[in-house]
C-alpha cells in the first residue's frame, strides 16, 4: 500500500515538472497559436539541459526560446520558418529530431546497421558453438581406430 501511494506521487511530480515549465506570462491568448507553440516547442532541445525540450525546460535560455517561438507566431511565421529561423541561429542541434538530409544520413543508418551487425555477429557466434560442440561433425572412425577404441572399452571392464 505504501509502495503504491509513493509511485503515486512520484508520478505526479514528475508529470507536474514539464506542466509547470511554460510560466502562465508565456501563454499566448489565442488557443492555436498556443497550441502551435507549444508542439514547436516540444522538438526543440533546450540548449542549456541538452536531452530535455524547451517545453520541458525551467533554464532561462529555454524560456526566452520559448518567448521568441510565441513572438514569432504571433507575427506570422508558419511553423516551418520559425523552426528554420532557430536552425539558422542555433544550429541543427537546436532540433530534438534531426531532419533527414544528406549531411545526417550517418546518424540515421547508424542504429540499423550496428543493429544488423550485432544481429549477423550474433548468428555467426551461435553456429561456431553448435559446429564446436556438435558430435556429428567429426569424422568417423577408419577401421584401425575403431579396433583400437574396442581394445581400450575391452580392458577397461
Amino acid at each position: 500500500m505504501l509502495r503504491s501511494i509513493f509511485a503515486l506521487l512520484l508520478c505526479a511530480a514528475v508529470g507536474l515538472g514539464s506542466a509547470l515549465a511554460v510560466t502562465p506570462d508565456e501563454v499566448l491568448d489565442d488557443p492555436v497559436l498556443e497550441e502551435r507553440a507549444r508542439d514547436l516547442s516540444r522538438n526543440l532541445r533546450c540548449m542549456v539541459c541538452q536531452n530535455e525540450s524547451i517545453d520541458e525546460s525551467n533554464a532561462p535560455l529555454a524560456k526566452d526560446l520559448r518567448v521568441l517561438v510565441r513572438e514569432r507566431l504571433v507575427a506570422g511565421d508558419s511553423n516551418d520558418q520559425v523552426i528554420d529561423f532557430l536552425v539558422g541561429r542555433y544550429g541543427e542541434y537546436v532540433l530534438l529530431k534531426p531532419r533527414f538530409a544528406a549531411h545526417t544520413l550517418v546518424l540515421w543508418a547508424a542504429a540499423p546497421v550496428a543493429l544488423l551487425a550485432g544481429i549477423g555477429g550474433l548468428i555467426m557466434v551461435v553456429r561456431r558453438r553448435r559446429d564446436r560442440f556438435n558430435p556429428v561433425s567429426a569424422p568417423p572412425l577408419d577401421a584401425d581406430e575403431q579396433a583400437r577404441l574396442d581394445a581400450l572399452l575391452k580392458t577397461k571392464d
